[in-house]
């Protein structure tokens, strides 16, 4: 239980959420031992002061949700977020430019960032997999490889979902190189589950407490 814990990000990307929100998700998290907590770039500071020096890490997301700003914005998003105390960057790549084939514009938008970032943060790279073909999957998994990522990622949240097939894609071509991080409709137990055992080695939710619970009562029917 606690294993599963300590691979969900904590997530709350809604465009309403107000200081009360993302305070009560720093609590959750902290709580229960979860990974990283996923904030818009004006949460970041707010959530790094609530947190301290815990082990819960503050999660920021660049570009984001569309992935189609410039470079240099994706960058200096990137960059202030880790002034302000992000540990891991999840932007959303270039992806009119990886369903044209463009392989350099994605590549370069990426390095972008994880410059920006330098050593003092992970990037994660969103694919928007229910948006792309299988092809494209790939080819994007590659690029994030090249640039420098840690961690390729399902999706969004605000489009397709992710699905345990599209972890296992991005898992059989990144190997055990690169993170797998399953985001987007996962809101049970069963379903976190079933990303982990398609690849998963992160999870992004904004019901990680749900899944908790759930996972308590499964603990306390199995004793």
């Amino acid at each position: 239980m606690t294993d599963l814990a300590r691979i969900i990000d904590h997530t709350l990307l809604r465009p309403d959420a107000v200081r009360d929100d993302i305070e009560r998700l720093c609590d959750q998290a902290a709580e229960y031992g979860f990974a990283a907590v996923c904030v818009n770039p004006c949460w970041v500071a707010p959530c790094t002061r609530r947190l301290g020096d815990g082990p819960v890490k503050v999660c920021v997301v660049v570009g984001f949700p569309l992935g189609a700003h410039l470079s240099e914005i994706k960058a200096l998003e990137a960059r202030r977020a880790v002034e302000q105390g992000a540990r891991e960057v999840d932007v959303v790549a270039h992806l009119g430019a990886l369903k044209m084939g463009n392989d350099r514009v994605v590549e370069d938008d990426l390095r972008a960032v994880v410059g920006a970032a330098g050593s003092r943060a992970m990037i994660k790279v969103i694919l928007e997999t229910g948006l792309l073909e299988r092809d494209e999957i790939v080819m994007g998994a590659r690029l994030a490889e090249k640039a420098g990522a840690a961690f390729v990622k399902t999706s969004t949240g605000f489009a397709a979902g992710a699905t345990p097939e599209a972890v296992a894609l991005l898992r059989a071509t990144v190997g055990m190189r690169l993170g797998v991080k399953a985001s987007g409709g996962i809101r049970t137990r069963g379903q976190a589950l079933a990303m982990i055992r398609a690849g998963a080695s992160r999870i992004g939710t904004s019901a990680g407490v749900q899944i908790m619970s759930e996972a308590v009562r499964a603990t306390e029917a199995d004793a």
